[in-house]
């Protein structure tokens, strides 16, 4: 090699063609940089994700605290529509005293209230579509859940611990490690309980089997493409859980979430 090859590929100890070195730095360059590109991806994502990320719950103004807060939510379509789990939403209101279902925003202690209304509820695939009134809110794209494969990164906003230590945004990293069913059909039938019964009367469908932990304030967060944001599916800490693990009584470092596919058909509905 020459002194000029020498410097510039000192780690060299071969002669090599000038293309074929050519291409052997650009493959040692996009190795090098490949991890940094995707951790930015993700940092420069998360602000503008954590801007449709909402608190779910209800408001009224008698009781103390007034507003009580039951899971996360996002907001999609032309920003006034706010996906969340069909178990985050209570059955009933307080209507006596004036109970309001809605959405909290805000960040830490600072937290405001917005009502909304249910517009379709999915009991079948733990779905609910609510709706706001007035200034639309910055919206999330779904995504082609058909699309997402074993393996992918992925990543899910929400508020793990609700609003204990104030409204703080959580994002974490995730692998999806498997597509399954959501029920055991091979369950054994003493350890069924009347919701599984339901269950497996009903159509079967899959679900996304993440790595990664989320608890039960994380309940109706997006699962989206680091990279570019697209939600692939909603979290479901609870309802889900119960179906495939009723003998795990501590977190098992497995959450599941519900392919967006099914968000698409619920807003179709009036």
């Amino acid at each position: 090699m020459s002194k000029l090859q020498k410097g510039v590929h000192g780690w060299c100890t071969i002669e090599t063609p000038f293309r074929h070195r050519v291409y052997l730095l650009a493959i040692a360059a996009a190795t090098c940089l490949l991890t940094p590109v995707i951790a930015a991806d993700l940092t420069t994502l998360v602000p503008s994700v954590k801007r449709s990320v909402v608190g779910v719950g209800t408001f009224e103004r008698t009781r103390s605290p007034s507003t009580v807060f039951f899971g996360t939510g996002f907001v999609v379509g032309d920003g006034l529509s706010v996906i969340t789990n069909a178990h985050v939403v209570p059955d009933t209101l307080d209507e006596a005293h004036m109970e309001q279902l809605g959405i909290v925003t805000g960040d830490g202690d600072m937290v405001r209230f917005r009502p909304a209304q249910l517009v379709a509820r999915d009991t079948e695939h733990d779905l609910a579509h609510l709706r706001l009134s007035g200034s639309p809110l910055p919206a999330l794209k779904l995504g082609d859940s058909d699309s997402v494969l074993e393996g992918q990164s992925l990543a899910f906003t929400g508020y793990p611990l609700g609003m204990v230590l104030g409204l703080h945004a959580a994002t974490h990293r995730a692998t999806l490690a498997a597509i399954t069913p959501v029920v055991r059909p091979s369950l054994n039938s003493r350890k069924l309980d009347p919701r599984q019964v339901v269950q497996l009367q009903r159509s079967s469908f899959d679900i996304f089997q993440l790595d990664g932990t989320a608890y039960p304030g994380n309940s109706g967060s997006p699962v989206y493409d680091p990279a570019s944001g697209e939600v692939w599916g909603v979290i479901n800490a609870v309802f889900v859980k119960g179906l495939k693990e009723t003998a795990i009584t501590n977190p098992s470092g497995i959450t599941y979430a519900v392919p967006v596919k099914h968000v698409k058909n619920l807003m179709q509905q009036k």
